[in-house]
């Protein structure tokens, strides 16, 4: 009997997890409430409470599984060092959030509330960012500076960074039906991730480019002003 509560209970508690971490990927903490989480993961609505003390509780254990459910800072060098070629990195690396941008919500969440944290923190967010986050986005900065020939403290590198990462966060943070009424040709869906990295990759090497030979061109004039 005490096995089998055991398991109920387990249950339960994945289920909460998995939902409230779609329900925080939709609406943020600020939008999601107790009462809707317990009642799309059809449990009592004092199973939040036994389960992870409080809403705050809750958020923070999914905050952690989300963390623990991206691809580790290793994997990522891997993944993106298959080919040395810096374009090649960088293709590797919109390919891993399109893929977010175009699953759906169940699949994508992790990456939706991360990317929600990084933009507005909380206090729960501290103690992960700079140990989680930090290490990818000087990894992201060094395959931009590669591509750019610049050095990765440069500001046109630190600035083109933000450039790179907005539109991707726009996709992957934006209200979806209201980006498709908007942009309805654009591509929302699994058969699209093709299409939408190769633009997105296209955009990118023609901004890194223009934004290189400014900086270099700005760099030149000051040593004959």
């Amino acid at each position: 009997m005490r096995r089998n509560k055991k398991r109920v209970d387990q249950d339960t508690r994945h289920r909460l997890l998995e939902v409230a971490g779609q329900v925080f990927a939709e609406k943020g903490v600020a939008g999601a409430t107790g009462k809707e989480i317990c009642g799309r993961a059809k449990a009592n609505v004092a199973a939040i409470n036994y389960h992870f003390r409080s809403l705050d509780g809750l958020y923070r254990d999914v905050l952690r599984e989300a963390m623990r459910r991206m691809p580790g800072l290793d994997e990522i060098r891997a993944a993106l060092g298959i080919e040395k070629e810096p374009r090649a990195m960088l293709k590797a690396a919109i390919d891993l959030m399109v893929r977010a941008i175009t699953n759906p919500v169940s699949d994508s969440w992790p990456m939706q509330v991360i990317g929600r944290e990084t933009l507005n923190p909380s206090p729960a967010f501290v103690v992960l960012k700079d140990r989680k986050i930090r290490p990818r986005m000087l990894l992201f900065r060094g395959v931009l500076a590669e591509i750019m020939k610049l050095p990765a403290s440069h500001p046109a590198v630190e600035r083109s960074c933000v450039s790179v990462m907005a539109p991707c966060w726009v996709l992957l943070l934006g209200h979806r039906s209201q980006l498709k009424r908007a942009f309805p040709k654009f591509g929302y869906a699994r058969k699209d991730a093709g299409a939408i990295s190769e633009h997105l990759l296209l955009f990118t090497l023609g901004g890194l480019a223009a934004a290189a030979a400014q900086a270099r061109e700005r760099g030149t004039s000051r040593l004959h002003a």
